[in-house]
């Protein structure tokens, strides 16, 4: 910037005063370097060194030897009220066609913060200057706006009720899920099955569907050895007690409307089903029915109702337990029921499951003549199934018109070996089409295996090795009697059922009790992990 007195340009260090005299450009490099981000104010000291004591308008101060004594530099603490006009009126010009040249005090403000920028290659955006009132150690921008007190308190309250509120979950053992709603009402549902234990705690959203609070699943083999002997074993029942225990004690940390808890093939069949049940009783206070195979078929496909589609004119659901498979016919007409358990045209249990067969026919070395003696059963029991042949449903060629539906660790198993999931993923695998090739590719393929490249799959697992290729057998069987272009992977079961149909016989969805869910995961009718 120009002195508007003298007409020349002021010098950056003392040293340069004499080359402005004789009209030389002034040098930017002086001893020292300036301090970064403040401007210099050596040009009024020089300017009263050579005589513009007048122009300035600072006396020069000097010491007891008479020379001129250099002032101490003081930081800036706040803009000034000229600064701020000037930057004000830069903002301005930007905008408009203005130069900054034209605006008085602006190219001072200007040069010095183009040089800025050239020096540090970046603008000072994002750099505010410390506010006259700033705390030490506080980051404050000028823009920002001034705090609401009141919005504050209320911040802080809501901050240490949510801290409250995690202290008594985390005493108490509960766990608070995602966009959990406590004004909703809770259904439990648990399934004892032939080698699972599982149960399902959740509350209704929109209708038909539910969000699950919490969830358990644990393999306990109640029906190892049920084949031979036709009793459970004592191990087996210690087992199962053991997780029931699990169950028990989160079902005692929720209000529950409705429970119901349910006990399938392995009770059903044993000798001292009846005696195990009671000692669960009074070892863990949880009163288990025994179902029946139809209901378990039904309960089936009420889990699986979200699955079919609209455009879909018939079904061939099946189930592929740890001891018996269900199997379900589904015939959809023009008027669609709410409940698609209501269009079952026929249904049946097959008393073979993955692990009744696995230990018929060794589960561990699984070669292809054993695997197809398996297949060979369970083709046995299938054609003493009362059921119309494929070709009598609607559009048998429609890929819309029929499909299979399989819910069963097998079928997950092949849906994750087939996406070479690096972990098992519910959210992938759950309603996954898989064509008639990419199933019998996905067999093939875990048949090429043994026992131990089986285990390492972190979709099987160890616990499931010894079981996946029985599954596989069962499901080979069901797809020579129903051959089909398509089949879609469900990853849920009887504990969905369950609680549809509790939450459907209480009315939460027609009387419009269910709240929307807030953000967060999609709600669903099947919800955690790996179901068997």
């Amino acid at each position: 910037m120009r002195d508007p007195d003298s007409g020349e340009k002021p010098s950056v260090s003392g040293a340069s005063a004499a080359g402005r005299n004789e009209g030389q450009t002034p040098s930017r490099s002086g001893k020292g370097k300036r301090r970064r981000g403040k401007p210099s104010r050596m040009a009024s000291a020089n300017a009263s060194s050579s005589g513009h004591a007048g122009a300035t308008g600072r006396p020069e101060v000097k010491d007891a030897t008479g020379e001129p004594v250099r002032k101490r530099k003081r930081r800036r603490r706040a803009k000034s009220v000229q600064g701020q006009q000037v930057a004000t009126a830069l903002h301005a010009a930007d905008a408009s066609t203005t130069k900054p040249a034209a605006i008085p005090g602006a190219e001072q403000h200007y040069g010095r913060k183009r040089n800025k920028k050239h020096r540090q290659r970046r603008s000072l955006q994002g750099r505010p200057l410390a506010t006259a009132d700033k705390r030490p150690g506080a980051e404050a921008s000028p823009r920002a706006p001034q705090a609401n007190p009141a919005a504050t308190v209320r911040a802080e309250e809501r901050t240490a009720s949510s801290q409250i509120a995690r202290e008594e979950r985390r005493s108490s053992g509960q766990a608070a899920p995602l966009g959990f709603d406590s004004a909703s009402p809770l259904y439990a549902a648990l399934d004892l099955g032939t080698n699972n234990c599982r149960l399902l705690i959740a509350q209704p959203t929109r209708p038909g569907q539910f969000r699950v609070v919490d969830a358990f699943s644990r393999i306990v083999r109640l029906g190892e050895g049920l084949g031979a002997s036709g009793r459970l074993s004592q191990d087996a029942m210690d087992r199962s007690i053991e997780a029931l225990k699990v169950c028990a004690a989160k079902l005692k940390t929720r209000d529950i409307r409705k429970t119901r808890l349910i006990a399938t093939e392995a009770t059903r069949a044993a000798e001292n089903g009846e005696a195990f049940l009671e000692r669960v009783l009074a070892e863990t206070g949880l009163e288990l029915e025994i179902i029946t195979r139809e209901t378990e078929a039904r309960l089936a496909v009420s889990g699986c109702s979200s699955l079919v589609g609209r455009e879909t004119k018939s079904v061939v659901l099946f189930d592929i337990g740890g001891g018996s498979s269900e199997i379900a016919v589904i015939k959809i007409g023009e008027n669609r029921s709410s409940r698609l358990a209501n269009h079952i045209t026929h249904w049946t249990s097959l008393p073979v499951g993955v692990v009744t067969l696995s230990e018929r026919h060794g589960g561990q070395h699984v070669t292809p003549e054993s695997f197809e003696a398996m297949v060979v059963e369970v083709q046995g029991m299938l054609d003493k199934f009362d059921c119309p042949e494929i070709h009598t449903l609607d559009n048998p060629g429609d890929e819309n018109g029929f499909h299979l539906i399989g819910t069963s660790g097998t079928v997950t198993t092949l849906a994750g070996v087939h996406l070479d999931l690096p972990r098992y993923d519910r959210r992938k695998v759950d309603g996954l089409w898989l064509s008639d090739d990419e199933v019998s590719a996905m067999q093939a393929r875990l048949l090429s295996w043994d026992f131990t490249a089986r285990a390492a799959n972190p979709c099987i697992g160890p616990d499931r090795a010894d079981l996946v290729l029985a599954g596989c057998a069962i499901l080979e069987a069901i797809r020579r009697r129903w051959p089909s272009e398509r089949m879609r992977v469900a990853d849920r079961g009887l504990r969905e059922g369950l609680l549809t149909d509790m939450m459907a016989d209480d009315g939460v969805w027609r009387r419009g009790r269910a709240r929307r869910p807030a953000r967060g995961p999609a709600p669903y009718a099947s919800h955690e992990g790996k179901t068997q």
